[in-house]
């Protein structure tokens, strides 16, 4: 089976995360069978999170629409520590060698991973698929780019007392209200 696996903080999830995901299954070549979404269990950068079981389960209400071929992996949370994507692939690959992974990143993402935590060994670990995203300069490999949303903005609106409606699933967001997230 062919596996992408979608790493973020999904702080919290939004639309252009599902369109990723969309995207990736239907065009993927050779072709993804499945999207594991996996949300990172401490930001390398100390990044201010919700807390882990919140950001999991918003992403499950996330992938729910797929019918079973998004998943969201909680491999981080087993792992624990700082999150490092080569940590990551290197333990699914060890606990699946039957299995070929794939990486989903942004094409804001494209310029930097080269400075990721063991990058000379992870490109030879896993093909990359690259997602262009609205706002930032598409990445000669992304062929397609993605609306302009993102995770800091919904939380900002939140706290704002603005709508999201439209930047994250309805899912989603009737989990921030019923855990009142991002109003602090």
């Amino acid at each position: 089976m062919r596996i992408a696996l979608f790493g973020g903080s999904f702080n919290p999830p939004h639309v252009a995360h599902q369109l990723a995901c969309a995207y990736v299954l239907a065009t993927a070549r050779p072709r993804v069978e499945e999207v594991w979404m996996v949300p990172t269990w401490k930001h390398p950068f100390d990044k201010q999170l919700a807390p882990y079981p919140d950001r999991v389960a918003m992403s499950e209400r996330a992938a729910a629409p797929f019918g079973g071929r998004v998943k969201v992996s909680r491999v981080e949370e087993a792992l624990g520590g700082e999150s490092y994507t080569l940590r990551t692939v290197q333990v699914l690959k060890a606990e699946r060698p039957q299995d070929d992974f794939a990486l989903v990143i942004g094409a804001d993402l494209v310029a930097e991973r080269e400075r990721w935590h063991g990058w000379p060994t992870l490109k030879t670990l896993a093909d990359f698929i690259i997602v262009g995203r609205g706002g930032y300069p598409g990445a000669a490999e992304a062929e397609l780019e993605l609306p302009q949303v993102s995770s800091t903005e919904v939380r900002a609106r939140i706290f704002a007392g603005r709508p999201v409606d439209s930047l994250v699933a309805a899912d989603v967001l009737d989990y921030i209200r019923e855990k009142d997230l991002y109003r602090e």
